[in-house]
């Protein structure tokens, strides 16, 4: 793995001044460049010794969320909400957290928290936009309407005589939406 002169210099830094605070910005040049259980171990040494500092622990959080460590993740960002309730990193953190266990109302309470720090965020934007339109469209699924359904493809056609089957049917149907809403709002993220 070939690293970048950043995290090189920074590392150097750290070996010579274990306790040295350059540990945040080290895992945090480790998380940007996809380097995330680096990032996670030179945080956890970190805090170790610095248990308060909540800017490792966003990196921290953040890091552990792409490696899939959702309840990890969302503890330490939960940490950090209680020291600084308006970090907007830690909030959006959350909100994926909620958003990737299918928890549509609490990652739109995220996002929309997150959207009234940094009002003109474009991707914040979106992602409530979506996120509400995913909601809106579920709710319509399980409301029952007089109303006629459009004609689906064969495997979603309502079954009247399986009520059970269309209920999975329009779950699996507002899933694939929430997915796309998240794809969507990864994209964005990377873009």
């Amino acid at each position: 793995m070939s690293d970048n002169p950043r995290i090189g210099d920074l590392r150097r830094r750290v070996q010579k001044d274990p306790a040295s605070i350059a540990f945040a910005q080290l895992a945090e040049e480790h998380r940007r460049a996809g380097q995330y259980a680096e990032a996670v171990e030179v945080c956890r040494a970190g805090l170790a010794i610095h248990p308060g500092y909540l800017s490792a622990r966003v990196t921290l959080g953040r890091a552990l969320l792409e490696l899939g460590e959702l309840d990890p993740a969302s503890r330490e960002l939960q940490t950090v909400l209680a020291g600084a309730p308006e970090n907007l990193s830690a909030i959006r953190g959350l909100a994926e957290i909620h958003q990737r266990r299918g928890s549509v109302a609490a990652a739109l309470a995220q996002y929309q928290t997150a959207l009234s720090l940094a009002p003109n965020d474009p991707d914040l934007e979106r992602t409530v936009s979506a996120l509400i339109q995913v909601q809106s469209d579920a709710h319509a699924e399980t409301t029952p309407t007089n109303q006629p359904r459009a004609a689906a493809p064969d495997s979603l056609t309502p079954d009247l005589q399986n009520p059970e089957r269309d209920r999975a049917v329009q779950t699996v149907a507002a899933l694939e939406g929430f997915l796309a809403a998240i794809h969507a709002a990864g994209a964005n993220r990377r873009a």
